[in-house]
């Protein structure tokens, strides 16, 4: 099973990470606030693949409860593309508006997500997801080796 300590997430017979970027006792699988339901986002041409990807990670308490405390943009010393600082200030605009808005941050940094992604063709919302996954953690890893 389990070890005790900081290791309490390892199982057994994995090796404990080099590097902890958040550590487990400050992620918050709840609401820290009372969130009402924020703004829409439009869709323009085919991006619904990428606006169900950002409603989905707009809505899951522990990333929004960290990207809402702004704790990333304020110790980010990247140059340029940082999907974390991104999508921080998205969700910090989704959830404290009413109407629909139009997500042009990640619109504009859609190439950087991923170079095979082109604006206007139909795409698949996985790989969105795991790009923009993985973009958020290179961001933070980046971050971490300063």
């Amino acid at each position: 099973m389990a070890t005790a300590g900081n290791d309490s997430f390892i199982a057994e017979g994995m090796t404990p990470p080099q590097r902890i970027l958040f550590p487990p006792e400050k992620i918050c699988m709840v609401w820290q606030q009372r969130q009402s339901a924020g703004a829409g986002l439009r869709n323009v041409g085919n991006t619904c693949f990428l606006n169900a990807v950002l409603q989905c990670l707009t809505y899951t308490p522990p990333l929004a409860n960290y990207l809402l405390s702004r704790e990333h943009s304020q110790a980010c010393r990247q140059q340029g593309f940082c999907m974390m600082c991104i999508m921080e200030a998205h969700v910090n605009k989704v959830l404290r508006s009413v109407s629909a808005i139009l997500p042009l941050a990640v619109l504009r940094a859609f190439r950087f997500i991923g170079e095979h992604f082109q604006l206007g063709r139909e795409e698949d919302a996985h790989d969105f997801l795991c790009c923009t996954v993985n973009a958020m953690q290179r961001a933070c890893l980046s971050a971490s080796n300063e």
